[in-house]
């Protein structure tokens, strides 16, 4: 996950509240059609992919950089933060933006309030692209916390073998639990590895299969998950492994994001554009 912070932006890399509206009004040709599409998924990813097929569109996919080896993406890339809503205002200004599409992580929420305050100071048209998070079926033992202390906090005093399958940054809360074993998965190394006795790491990057998540699971002898309700089917293999070895399963609750015009799919947010920008 790559989501963005309040910080200037570092560098740019060339390509190797707001009320809901879903009728927005197609902005005039001859004005600029630069979009900004704050990134870190692969929705966004999949989304600037799918617009580069407009030789019309200014595509710009920002990043915050937390990851340290991102993906290729298809079109030019900024990476760093803008400097709360303030910076991001005069970024949105001076850089000609006409649109921005939020696809940020489902847990980015302090860049979608970030990015629904400057667009509406700026005036300018704003999407959100948040996948749908998964529903418990039949089989799932989930148990939702509210963040990541009320997780450390949920797993007891008993000792217990946790898969942490979070970010490298929130895992470190559970050094404050020692006595569990732990096995950590992050696109990046942890480092320095947590403070706990017993810890295991693997450093791999999604999409991820249930076969492959279940016979991870086992080896380590897992009795309960730790993640997050990112949602789409890129990591949703531990869910199902989870499901068919009847492990616990501790879900970290989605945070609020601003209530402004929402899609689910990159399709959708490219139907979005074309009203806005037609083509």
């Amino acid at each position: 996950m790559d989501s963005h912070g309040a910080g200037a932006a570092v560098s740019v890399i060339m390509p190797d509240a707001v009320p809901s509206n879903p009728a927005s009004p197609a902005v005039p040709a001859s004005m600029p059609r630069r979009i900004l599409i704050l990134g870190g998924t692969a929705d966004a990813r999949r989304l600037a992919g799918r617009l580069t097929a407009r030789a019309d569109l200014d595509l710009i996919l920002s990043l915050a950089g937390r990851t340290e080896n991102p993906v290729t993406q298809p079109v030019p890339v900024r990476v760093g933060g803008f400097g709360g809503i303030a910076g991001l205002v005069t970024t949105l200004k001076t850089e000609g933006i006409s649109a921005v599409i939020d696809a940020t992580h489902p847990y980015a929420a302090q860049m979608s309030r970030h990015a629904a305050a400057a667009c509406a100071e700026a005036g300018l048209p704003l999407l959100a692209l948040r996948r749908a998070p998964w529903v418990k079926i039949a089989g799932d033992k989930w148990r939702e916390v509210p963040d990541v202390p009320a997780a450390v906090a949920a797993l007891g005093e008993t000792p217990r073998r946790v898969f942490l399958a979070l970010g490298r940054n929130e895992v470190r809360a559970f050094a404050a639990a020692p006595q569990h074993a732990y096995l950590v998965r992050s696109v990046d190394p942890v480092v320095p590895p947590l403070a706990v006795p017993d810890a295991a790491y693997v450093v791999a990057r999604g999409p991820f299969t249930a076969e492959g998540d279940r016979a991870l699971l086992e080896e380590h002898r897992i009795e309960v998950l730790v993640a997050k309700n990112s949602g789409g089917p890129a990591t949703y293999g531990k869910m199902e492994a989870a499901r068919a070895l009847g492990l616990e399963v501790l879900l970290l609750a989605r945070p609020e994001v601003p209530d402004v015009e929402a899609v689910e799919t990159a399709d959708a947010a490219v139907a979005w554009v074309e009203r806005l920008f037609p083509g």
